[in-house]
């Protein structure tokens, strides 16, 4: 329903010219006539009702298709957010656990170094050994203290995706490195990237139906009401006159140069497509989920032979260090058992790190990142 009103002051009265003879004139002659008051107060109700869009259908079936794909496009993002949230998580898990090994070695070069430092002291020992223990610590400081601000800015990172003051701090529950991780869920696959062109091809499919209800005609019925105020200011003349009535309107474009016809080919095309691409997506997914899976299993067997080897690591420095304080092998031999032992231990972190991400990489495959 509309409303409209027009306030009209007619500054100069418009005219028509007419036969004289409608007045009584002479035959041939021609009088001017005014027709209306200088004033006149029009205002209008209008009422439209549609009987038959041929439209409507396909709008509202688009509107419901298009909520689907926001949904499907939320929880993509959403399924985004949560990688990055849980990567950042595994990435720092691995820092804290490098950092713990640089303490222990860091305890440890101290160790050594006091008692080599009383050596050198007593003139057992020359200045030069103990300065490789110093640099070998101050290589483990400098390390430490790189992962100490990569540490903050992760930290810093994961409050800004779980959306917590920047300024507060996180507590977080350590990660046991284990092969395998509950993380791994088998549940049947939300393939947003399926779902979303599933979506696509029900839009063309209603587009379609919408082309082909574009050939039938629009009815829609109206109804109007008017009413004029007409005023004389000079002869003090005011009248109001209303009129109302009601019709039956018929759109029907019978022709329109083609144009529904090439929009049905482009949709046709366009269905194609989309069939073409979901079977490739489909393919693609399914390979990408496999090649997720067999890598978990690759990562854990990589986690776990570093493990072997930081065992491994750990008796021969051990066994280095006692034949140290034995005297039985000197400095470069101690150092090398300790740069062995600290590879290993970043081997084990990186292993771990890894396994995460390639199952966090299959759950995003498949859309289960809880």
């Amino acid at each position: 329903m509309n409303f409209s009103g027009d306030y009209r002051y007619n500054a100069v009265i418009p005219g028509q010219v007419v036969p004289a003879q409608f007045f009584g004139g002479p035959a041939g002659t021609f009088a001017e006539v005014k027709f209306g008051v200088p004033i006149v107060l029009s205002n209008t109700v209008q009422l439209n009702q549609i009987l038959f869009n041929s439209q409507v259908n396909y709008g509202l079936a688009a509107l419901r298709i298009n909520s689907e794909i926001v949904k499907i496009q939320r929880d993509m993002t959403i399924q985004d957010v949560k990688y990055q949230v849980a990567n950042t998580f595994f990435i720092l898990q691995g820092l804290y656990q490098q950092l713990q090994f640089i303490d222990s070695n860091i305890s440890y070069a101290n160790r050594i170094l006091k008692n080599m430092d009383l050596m050198v002291g007593q003139g057992m020992l020359v200045q030069t050994e103990a300065d490789k223990i110093r640099i070998n610590r101050l290589n483990l400081e400098n390390t430490q203290a790189n992962l100490l601000a990569t540490q903050s800015q992760l930290e810093d990172l994961l409050k800004i995706l779980i959306g917590a003051d920047p300024k507060s701090k996180i507590s977080l529950q350590t990660d046991q490195m284990v092969q395998k991780s509950i993380l791994v869920d088998q549940n049947a696959s939300n393939l947003f990237a399926l779902q979303l062109l599933e979506q696509q091809k029900l839009m063309t499919q209603e587009e379609a139906k919408g082309i082909k209800m574009g050939y039938l005609p629009n009815v829609n019925f109206y109804g109007i009401y008017q009413y004029n105020v007409n005023m004389n200011p000079e002869t003090d003349f005011r009248t109001g006159i209303d009129g109302a009535f009601v019709g039956l309107r018929v759109d029907w474009n019978l022709f329109d140069g083609l144009d529904k016809h090439h929009k049905a080919a482009v949709n046709a095309l366009k269905q194609e497509q989309l069939e073409a691409k979901t079977a490739l997506v489909q393919q693609q997914l399914q390979l990408q989920i496999d090649q997720n899976k067999r890598l978990i299993d690759v990562k854990a067997n990589a986690l776990e032979i570093s493990k072997e080897q930081l065992k491994l690591a750990e008796a021969v420095h051990q066994h280095a260090s006692l034949k140290f304080s034995e005297g039985l092998i000197g400095t470069n031999d101690l150092i090398q058992a300790q740069t062995a032992l600290e590879q290993a231990q970043t081997g084990v972190v990186a292993a771990y790190v890894a396994l995460r991400q390639a199952e966090l990489d299959y759950l995003k495959s498949n859309g289960n990142i809880k």
